[in-house]
């Protein structure tokens, strides 16, 4: 086992959502200088959405003509994009248009749908990829996935973005509701502290992380050291296989799975034949929930859940729930546990847990225990748990259709999709058309 094919495959991992977590994380730096204002992260939704045309032609181009596309022709194409298009927002992210009349951050939207189109192709294209390499250097890929929204996080909270400080503020009495005997009323007001960096900086530390990953890519193809990891009898470069033979071994056998028997009996046409049908759709409707659930239908409301407790519990649940990612691929490393009972367990608790934030979400700007710390306490520890226990079932999901083939890695991409996909329609109505949900004064909002 390679640590030099352990570090690239993770830092590869690590350019597939890196420029659009960095992009919603730098969210309340940009809202205040372009004209969409806080309907921006509506935009985005639908611009992410609009970006899986991208994965539907990979796939389609598999289904349709396999062998056809250069998966690794497709990758370089993707994460060169990715950071020019990061480059250049550092330049034109402020820059505006007048369309119809009214300005518009045209060159902030074009780029961002450029680099939406490019993390989301990568989820069917990255993971086949690692077909070539052993079966452990998948979950470090995850790993590296994982690390892809905690990194931008953690330069956010050395950039200090978003952090409010509420301060006295005495106003006359004919400028406030309130009541006061002495004709002045005291109120806290938010005040948003400058950040330590600006967003363009921001940006080149994005490009240069997406450059990181070009490089490991490289590497990952020609280094020597890398070569030696790969498995007998390996799929070679992802276009075509030297013979029909060699097509018909990297398909269907199992790679994982030692103690598996060679002559098992094939339970469907799927892969190896492992798992039946109904197994299969069992794996990949989990699959579409558990990315649903994480990639769009609670992120959407994370600020509402967590905001009535305050600015550092926000924070902190932001934090910890980037933390838990790839702590549980890390976790999947050495306990890749491919029980089907236990990721329907996994999913059924981290669904409960989610269940539980979006009610304080609903809630928002009171919701349970808000005048309590414990609610803080409850409600970091319920983001933790959420993320850790469903990205633990992604990644043992990922596992799994390793072991059936380059083919099942490209169909897995493709649900990770259309459940992020099926999230965010769902909830993009909610919360930006219909306003189900509302958020406090951080400062002033007082609750029962």
């Amino acid at each position: 086992m390679s640590l030099l094919t352990h570090l690239l495959a993770c830092l590869f991992g690590m350019g597939s959502w890196v420029s659009i977590n960095g992009l919603w994380v730098e969210l309340p730096l940009i809202v205040p200088q372009i004209p969409e204002g806080w309907y921006l992260p509506s935009y985005l939704s639908v611009l992410i959405q609009m970006a899986n045309v991208g994965p539907l032609f990979v796939t389609l181009m598999h289904r349709l003509r396999p062998g056809a596309l250069n998966e690794a022709a497709v990758i370089y194409v993707i994460i060169t994009l990715g950071t020019v298009a990061t480059f250049l927002l550092g330049f034109f992210w402020k820059e505006t248009v007048v369309v119809a009349g009214v300005p518009r951050s045209v060159a902030l939207l074009v780029l961002t749908l450029f680099l939406a189109t490019v993390d989301c192709t990568s989820s069917v294209t990255f993971l086949p990829f690692m077909m070539r390499l052993k079966p452990q250097y998948l979950t470090t890929y995850y790993i590296g996935e994982g690390v892809s929204g905690l990194l931008p996080a953690l330069v956010a909270l050395i950039q200090g973005v978003g952090v409010v400080h509420c301060i006295n503020s005495t106003q006359p009495l004919n400028q406030t509701l309130n009541t006061s005997n002495t004709g002045l009323t005291f109120e806290l007001w938010a005040q948003y502290q400058p950040a330590n960096f600006s967003a363009e900086v921001f940006f080149f530390i994005l490009s240069a992380m997406m450059v990181v990953c070009l490089v490991a890519f490289l590497l990952l193809n020609y280094h020597p050291a890398v070569a030696r990891e790969h498995p007998s009898g390996r799929y070679t470069n992802g276009v075509k296989e030297k013979s029909q033979k060699n097509r018909k071994w990297v398909e269907q056998k199992p790679m994982m799975d030692p103690y598996r028997p060679t002559n098992q009996r094939r339970k469907s046409s799927f892969g190896t034949g492992a798992y039946s049908w109904m197994q299969v759709s069992y794996i990949f409707v989990i699959l579409a929930w558990a990315n649903a659930l994480t990639n769009a239908v609670l992120p959407s409301v994370q600020s509402y859940s967590c905001m009535p407790y305050g600015n550092n519990a926000y924070h902190l649940s932001a934090t910890m729930a980037a933390v838990s990612n790839p702590l549980a691929c890390f976790i999947a490393m050495f306990f890749p546990i491919r029980s089907l009972l236990l990721m329907g367990a996994l999913t059924v608790i981290g669904s409960g847990v989610g269940a539980y934030i979006m009610g304080m979400a609903a809630l928002s700007p009171c919701p349970l225990l808000v005048n309590d710390s414990s609610g803080d306490v409850i409600i970091v520890l319920a983001w933790i748990i959420f993320v850790l226990t469903l990205s633990y079932v992604k990644v043992i999901i990922g596992v799994i259709l390793r072991d059936e083939g380059h083919s099942a890695l490209v169909w897995c991409g493709a649900v990770v999709q259309l459940g992020s996909l099926l999230g965010a329609v769902t909830m993009f109505p909610l919360v930006s058309v219909y306003s189900y949900f509302s958020s406090g004064d951080p400062c002033n909002t007082k609750c029962p």
